[in-house]
């Protein structure tokens, strides 16, 4: 018997008419239902993801990355003439001029800060617009959903510290050097890390963007600019040096300054430097693993 034609699809109106030959596709089952085609790491989607989300704060890059960078350099401005200006003979603190003291500090706040607003963002505005469907549909796991979401916003704040860096060298009176590599990149890296995983948080948790900028205004900034960003926390109360030590800004920024001037209230010994940095870890692996459990539930996303 004559082998029988190729079975043909239903034919569209205006499309020439689609053959599927069912001994080519009799190789290939479709799975069982509920098994998943994609085994191991999404790419493509990790991919995808990460990149949408670099390419939306870029489209507005004036606003979101040298905006606070001209915002970083107008506090160095003030507080450099206010505390430290040549009319009081060049203040020195750790060593240091006042603007050289002043300016890690300043860098890393303004990653920090950006770094939440960043990963805040997302999650919140899909929840708000109705379209958090769009990250909740595609086949990614609550894993790669975070690393996506928490990638993008790390590399804006990376890309904030190297505008408001260059802004720094570039004005006068500021010496920026690197005396520890090492604890630049660690510090920034988790202090990054860190403000990308509270922001998450604050966007699974938030239900109006009112929220959001609560834990901007009443944590997040107070936290950043009293953990020691314009001063040395020895010239403190004894009180308020311990509430300052129980601060983790605290660390990030002093041990980021640790990096750039050898100095910094934690500590000028490398094992005081890397026990902070230690610690800083510890606490981001926390914020992760309570971060993935609260997308692996779907809480306030999937009801």
């Amino acid at each position: 018997m004559a082998d029988q034609a190729p079975a043909a699809l239903p034919h569209v109106a205006g499309q020439a008419p689609e053959f599927v030959d069912p001994k080519a596709s009799a190789g290939r089952p479709f799975p069982p239902k509920g098994q998943p085609r994609i085994t191991g790491i999404n790419r493509i989607g990790l991919w995808s993801l990460y990149m949408k989300e670099v390419r939306r704060f870029l489209k507005v890059q004036t606003q979101t990355v040298w905006a606070p960078a001209v915002t970083t350099l107008l506090f160095l401005v003030i507080f450099t003439v206010a505390l430290g200006g040549s009319g009081r003979g060049g203040r020195e603190v750790l060593g240091v001029s006042f603007a050289t003291f002043v300016a890690p500090g300043l860098i890393m706040m303004a990653m920090m800060q950006n770094a939440f607003a960043n990963s805040s963002f997302s999650l919140l505005t899909g929840k708000l617009q109705g379209t958090i469907v769009d990250l909740l549909m595609p086949p990614l796991t609550e894993a790669e959903l975070m690393i996506g979401i928490v990638g993008a916003a790390m590399t804006r704040a990376i890309m904030v510290g190297f505008a408001v860096a260059l802004a720094m060298a570039l004005w006068p009176g500021v010496e920026v050097r690197i005396a520890h590599p090492w604890a630049v990149v660690w510090f920034g890296l988790m202090s990054s890390l860190m403000l990308s995983l509270m922001g998450l948080l604050t966007s699974l948790w938030a239900e109006k963007f009112d929220h959001a900028a609560a834990i901007t205004n009443f944590v997040v900034s107070p936290l950043s600019l009293l953990s020691g960003t314009f001063y040395v926390i020895h010239n403190l109360s004894p009180m308020f040096q311990a509430i300052s030590r129980a601060n983790p800004f605290f660390y990030m920024i002093s041990g980021f300054r640790f990096g750039f001037i050898g100095q910094s209230d934690i500590g000028n010994t490398n094992d005081a430097v890397i026990a902070s940095a230690v610690g800083v870890a510890v606490l981001n692996l926390a914020l992760g693993w309570i971060a993935y459990r609260i997308l692996k539930s779907g809480w306030k996303l999937k009801n």
